[in-house]
């Protein structure tokens, strides 16, 4: 049954901050209102105040010209980049640069001293653009050069990020991220010297007299201090700062040197001349709140009295009194705020994410029956406009009331019910955990011809016939219609499923990684930068161990060591089964359907090794309290000749899903026993409500209802749910704030067994030469997921199961909403 995604208006209407717009209080969609407003796929929402203006996509960060007319501006995400010229007074935008693959930008801007040139990181160039102002107008001129190869002769990429500019404008310091090094380019000559620095430096500073700069170690919790006075710059010593250093600021006087630490949540004050921390800020939104605030850019203003910081994870900047050292009130930003500039009593901030995406079916968008390309904005990864927020200087009752709105858009949700405790570990029928990830679906692909719950009918490309174990658990179980994946890609989205949350570093990789632009993959390693917290404390098994919980690993987080499956991680190496297989195509996850492809996948499938597995623990009363299983197969490898058909693929995948239900089901642990099922994300397919409405399954005897539940979750509040029930707080923000899985759970339990369902549609078949889109699907680089082009992706997969000539409808991004809306505040800017 399909309800269209439509506002449900309250009895009262609430004016909220910026511009006079009402905010209904109960609200069914989430995403870009009419009203300026708008509900993130978290559940957190987004009031800007001030007036508003649409950007280019994800601005990660700007640069106001020295005299204060002009803001640059760095448009750094998955689709054309851009360099956008703002009016500084009106906010319009007077000139738009842009930039397609493999042509970059990533994070530096810097102007010379006055204000005639502007500088731009271009990292997978391996240069810095050097734009020149003439008529109020940026003419690109001759780049500036960076090494591409080491002193062995050997090919670098040192992905050039933050810069800044000696105040004699003759130097210009450059932080290399990718070659943890730091250079300093000759403005006149272009020459240039790279000396080591920390790991994965971000952001310069450089001191008023030009003799040194600091450099912010984006992996690590450092900041470089380089003495510039020589023919070389040399790093002579770290200031100790908070996790994963972001963005630096210094103070008017130039004697302060303000640092962002994103994964900790602070604010560290260095003392220039002696390179050392003075005192940390804390900008948690409560006591005791995990991480997730993000802070980001940075900005003072004239005095040095007030710090303004963007706060990416609450989507607000806060303004932090300087002489009590503390936060003295917050201000509403749109999504995912990244910098702040300071002009003439107003704050510039740039919303990386504006107010989301809203629907792409307009011009350009996908169609597998034309051969015009997709246009990026109306490609998931790419079509979130970016917004630039401009606010008059927040003071007094303007700033409490905006301060009030803030924490109610992000006020915590509590957990309740008599299954899913309302504490970690609290009292619980539930005795064992089993947490399963799937790749890349659609809740409408699998769903949507279900008979009940929010479906598309039309949309559904996976029926009885390939899916029907998921379909009929839906059915027999709990109908989740209204669960989204918190990510666009499997780069965040494996963040999310392990971590719940994507940190900074993350989110400006992905984008270059998935456009050609030589970025690494962000996610799925033991890399510390990537990791939200400490990295022996980020993870969901990280907690479980440290409490003593038990549980066994099936292809988390894995990869081959030589021949051998390991897991970065020495933590989850320590329980991860390494007969299971990750991520790996030419293997099935379940015997009894294609034959595997490599020698290395053995003679069977995943399953049936956690099968051997699960009745060992069963027969030694050992079984752990939690389990974490990766069914990969329904990623599919599209139409590429010779791979198994999409529908053979997920018929692989639901196979084994049936399999273990099936098993559990049968066992003495069945009735103390939940299974939590979901796709890392929901990139690969159409969907009517929103292209992040995704699979979700609560399996257990306290859920054999076969009612409904459209409780707005996400990722975050299955990760949360299955922390109450193994005894471990809320990892971030996120996952405290989302609600638990509660009303998917009945106090009484049905014992009924499941006997898994075998797919009518013949497992072993093959796509042929001439399949649909065959070439393009072989094409693709299918060595690890998302590694390929998804809208080529999606086309085959549509014309696979619905043939050559049906039109693939366009993605929809409306997610339907939960809860009352908040409260007014004023109208003005």
């Amino acid at each position: 049954m399909r309800r269209s995604p439509a506002l449900v208006v309250g009895a009262v209407a609430l004016t909220v901050i910026g511009g006079g717009a009402a905010f209904a209080t109960a609200s069914r969609l989430a995403g870009p209102r009419p009203d300026g407003t708008a509900v993130t796929p978290v559940g957190f929402r987004v009031t800007p105040a001030g007036d508003q203006t649409r950007l280019g996509d994800l601005p990660l960060t700007s640069a106001l010209s020295p005299d204060g007319r002009h803001l640059l501006v760095s448009n750094d995400g998955q689709g054309t980049q851009s360099l956008q010229l703002v009016d500084a007074a009106d906010h319009k935008v007077e000139q738009t640069i842009p930039y397609t693959s493999p042509e970059s930008l990533y994070m530096g801007l810097a102007w010379s001293p006055d204000g005639q040139t502007a500088y731009a990181s271009a990292a997978a160039n391996s240069k810095v653009r050097v734009l020149h102002l003439q008529g109020g107008k940026l003419v690109e001129g001759t780049p500036l050069a960076l090494p591409t190869t080491n002193p062995a002769g050997e090919k670098v990429t040192l992905f050039p990020a933050g810069l800044a500019v000696t105040p004699d404008g003759k130097r210009l310091v450059v932080a290399d991220q990718l070659g943890d090094a730091v250079s300093v380019i000759d403005t006149a000559t272009g020459t240039s010297s790279t000396v080591p620095a920390g790991h994965r430096p971000l952001w310069t500073s450089v001191t008023k007299d030009g003799t040194k700069a600091f450099v912010t170690d984006q992996g690590a919790s450092t900041v470089d201090v380089v003495d510039l006075t020589g023919g070389a710059p040399k790093v002579t010593g770290q200031v100790k700062v908070g996790l994963h250093p972001n963005r630096s600021v210094l103070s008017p006087d130039g004697r302060t040197l303000y640092v962002s630490n994103s994964d900790a949540d602070t604010v560290s004050e260095v003392d220039v001349a002696t390179a050392t921390v003075r005192r940390t800020l804390s900008l948690a939104p409560y006591t005791g709140a995990p991480v997730g605030t993000t802070p980001s850019g940075m900005a003072l203003d004239p005095t040095g009295r007030r710090l303004f910081v963007a706060s990416s994870g609450n989507n607000d900047v806060a303004v932090v009194d300087l002489a009590r050292g503390r936060v003295s009130g917050l201000v509403p930003t749109g999504w995912y705020p990244t910098s702040v500039a300071w002009r003439e009593g107003h704050l510039l901030v740039t919303n990386a994410k504006g107010l989301g995406a809203g629907p792409n079916d307009g011009p350009g968008h996908p169609d597998p029956e034309s051969s015009a390309p997709t246009s990026p904005d109306q490609y998931s990864g790419s079509m979130m406009a970016g917004m630039l927020s401009s606010v008059a200087e927040p003071t007094g009752d303007r700033l409490a009331r905006y301060t009030a709105q803030v924490q109610r858009n992000n006020a915590p949700d509590q957990a309740r019910g008599a299954v899913i405790p309302r504490t970690p570990g609290g009292p619980t029928p539930i005795k064992h955990v089993i947490y399963v990830v799937k790749e890349n679906r659609t809740y409408d692909q699998e769903m949507g011809s279900l008979g009940k719950g929010n479906g598309d009918p039309s949309l559904n490309l996976f029926g009885d016939e390939s899916a029907p174990n998921a379909r009929e658990l839906a059915r027999r179980f709990t109908t989740i219609d209204n669960f989204y994946a918190d990510a666009e890609v499997s780069a965040q989205g494996w963040n999310w499923v392990a971590s719940a949350t994507s940190n900074p570093y993350a989110e400006q990789q992905w984008p270059a990684n998935y456009s050609g632009r030589k970025a690494p993959y962000p996610s799925e390693d033991a890399d510390p930068e990537i990791a939200g917290q400490q990295p022996d404390d980020t993870y969901i098994w990280q907690r479980l161990a440290k409490k003593g919980v038990s549980f066994r690993n099936y292809g988390f987080y894995v990869d081959l060591s030589g021949s051998a499956i390991h897991a970065a991680d020495p933590v989850l190496q320590a329980h991860t089964d390494t007969a299971y297989r990750g991520f790996d195509l030419a293997c099935p996850d379940s015997s009894g359907t294609f034959k595997p492809m490599s020698a290395a996948c053995g003679t069977t499938g995943r399953i049936d090794e956690w099968v051997k597995e699960f009745q060992q623990y069963e027969a030694t009363s050992t079984l752990p309290k939690v389990q974490f299983v990766r069914l990969p197969s329904d990623h599919t490898a599209g139409t590429k000749a010779g791979s198994p058909t999409p529908k053979a693929y997920v018929a692989d995948n639901d196979y084994a899903l049936g399999r273990l239900v099936d098993t559990v089901s049968h066992s003495k642990d069945w009735k103390s026993t939940a299974i939590f099922v979901t796709e890392d994300d929901a990139q690969n397919g159409p969907d009517h409500v929103d292209a992040h409405r995704t699979l979700a399954l609560a399996i257990s005897p306290y859920t054999q209802t076969g009612k409904v539940d459209s409780t707005f979750y996400n990722t975050a509040s299955m990760v949360r749910t299955i922390g109450l029930l193994a005894g471990v707080g809320p990892l971030t923000q996120f996952d405290a704030y989302s609600t638990p899985m509660s009303a998917s759970f009945t106090t009484t339990p049905n014992l009924r067994a499941y006997d898994v369902r075998k797919p009518g549609y013949a497992m072993t078949t093959l796509n042929s030469a001439s399949a649909p889109l065959a070439a393009q699907s072989g094409a693709q680089s299918l060595g690890k997921e998302d590694q390929i082009d998804e809208n080529e992706f999606n086309k085959a997969v549509w014309a696979s199961v619905k043939g050559a000539g049906s039109p693939m409808p366009a993605p929809q991004h409306h997610v339907i909403g939960s809860g009352a809306a908040p409260a007014g505040g004023d109208s003005d800017g």
